[in-house]
């Protein structure tokens, strides 16, 4: 079950798996208020064309602290180790693939 985060009005801000120091509410997954919070970040626009963008310039961002010697990769929790691996070796896997463009045949 989630725990979220109220407003003074009582309306929920935000949510989390965990409780912590913010997340203190624990609501029923099918909460009325839970889904119409859900609903509205799902409907925000803007938001989840960037989000792909965005995972990419923290990856880089990363990638170049790690480079520079200001962070460790393995400072990074396990989790996070794991997901960055894991989409380093997707596009890996992508630069080796030589995909046509249905128009003129010419690789992508």
């Amino acid at each position: 079950m989630p725990y979220v985060e109220r407003n003074a009005a009582g309306d929920i801000v935000a949510v989390s798996v965990t409780e912590d120091a913010i997340h203190r509410h624990l609501v029923n997954a099918e909460d009325p208020q839970l889904r119409v919070f859900l609903h509205k970040l799902s409907a925000t626009p803007g938001l989840a064309e960037t989000d792909l963008h965005m995972v990419r310039v923290l990856e880089d961002l990363i990638d170049l602290l790690v480079e520079r010697a200001v962070i460790r990769f393995t400072d990074l929790p396990p989790a996070a180790q794991e997901k960055l691996s894991a989409r380093r070796s997707a596009r890996v896997s992508m630069r080796s693939l030589h995909l046509l463009d249905d128009a003129d045949g010419q690789v992508l």
